[in-house]
């Protein structure tokens, strides 16, 4: 059961209903961890025009699925797993690859920039840092941009997982890939 209440559009201020209103247009993500960001415009804001900028960068949309999928796992993020299936299965990402990060396991992915993904975001949360031979590994396979991109992206997408978890978000009971216990 959610720990934090839902504002409704009506019950917000001036100010939680600009940004609100400004994301919905946007990009149509005001659910999941901004029912709790929303208390705070300033970072709903904040929050929206970083996931916009790490979307617009140098890694494809399977490469941060892959990332947002392996950053779920590690965090237990209920909401945010069933929202990452969800856009991982839009853009073609195998159920089995899916199934296979939710049992904490590595998936088989043929393409070495997607394998660097999980491989990389996998080591930032397990060990809080990179390997030198896994740096230089990712530098080599991505280049310097898309490995930055690639950190930012998994430490984002770390505090979107925390907020979820932390205030008990739940998805839809309609999940049809939850999280492994």
């Amino acid at each position: 059961m959610t720990r934090i209440a839902i504002l409704d559009r009506a019950d917000m201020n001036a100010e939680q209903a600009r940004v609100y209103d400004a994301a919905k247009q946007s990009s149509g993500i005001v659910g999941g961890p901004y029912y709790a960001y929303i208390r705070l415009p300033k970072l709903f804001e904040a929050c929206q025009n970083l996931r916009a900028s790490l979307s617009s960068g140098p890694l494809s949309r399977r490469e941060q699925q892959i990332v947002n999928l392996v950053v779920a796992r590690h965090w237990n993020a209920r909401y945010p797993w069933f929202a990452q299936v969800r856009g991982s299965l839009a853009v073609g990402i195998d159920q089995a690859v899916i199934d296979a990060i939710n049992a904490r396991k590595s998936p088989s992915l043929a393409d070495a920039r997607e394998r660097t993904c999980f491989v990389v975001a996998s080591e930032l949360l397990a060990n809080k840092g990179l390997s030198d031979e896994t740096y230089a590994a990712a530098e080599r396979t991505m280049g310097l941009e898309s490995l930055v991109a690639l950190v930012a992206a998994t430490g984002s997408f770390s505090m979107t997982c925390l907020t979820a978890a932390t205030f008990a978000i739940d998805p839809p009971s309609a999940n049809p890939t939850p999280l492994a216990e």
